[in-house]
């Protein structure tokens, strides 16, 4: 009767035991696109918000315009004044995806002086060569489309293989090793 009440307690006692949380991240990113701010926002597991209304918000929080994202998660904005812009995009279920591009970076997208900040940039940098805008448009394209797969892949390589994973199933497999040699101790002790 001993033995069947301290199985059930162990059993009780296991299964009480804290799991971890299947859960995932929200992924939301923006980076300048030739003379648009490209953007993407999904979950760090891979998958994607398609056709997601993003709303793009100023400093002051007044609406500057919408986007939608496209099938693979990610959306174009063409910005039309030098200030600080904040997207923002419900994904439902409580996740809101939230990401801001400061105003000098939306600056160089207009191809504008950056609004003055009290630090002081490096000098720019002369590169000899002369592109047309479509040339840049082209090289600008060819590029994000080279991208994309590598920013989802770096993002779920992130949620998935974190050290706290790692030391967390050696953490298991310890325990379940102490588990198997105290129950063989016992019952050497009692045979």
């Amino acid at each position: 009767m001993k033995r069947l009440a301290r199985f059930l307690i162990l059993i009780l006692t296991l299964c009480a035991l804290p799991l971890p949380a299947l859960a995932h991240k929200v992924i939301a990113s923006v980076f300048p696109s030739g003379s648009a701010i490209e953007g993407e926002i999904g979950f760090s597991n891979g998958s994607m918000a398609p056709d997601l209304p993003v709303q793009v918000y100023g400093p002051d929080g007044a609406l500057l315009g919408e986007t939608v994202t496209d099938a693979d998660g990610f959306f174009l904005f063409t910005p039309t004044t030098a200030v600080t812009h904040i997207f923002r995009a419900d994904l439902g279920a409580g996740h809101v995806a939230e990401t801001t591009m400061p105003a000098d970076e939306v600056a160089a997208v207009l191809g504008v002086k950056a609004p003055e900040t009290p630090t002081t940039a490096p000098p720019p940098v002369a590169t000899g060569v002369a592109l047309s805008a479509a040339d840049r448009a082209e090289i600008a394209r060819i590029v994000r489309d080279e991208m994309r797969p590598l920013r989802r892949e770096i993002a779920a390589y992130r949620e998935k293989n974190d050290l706290q994973t790692i030391l967390g199933g050696l953490g298991y497999i310890l325990g379940l090793f102490g588990l198997a040699f105290y129950i063989a101790a016992r019952r050497r002790l009692n045979g």
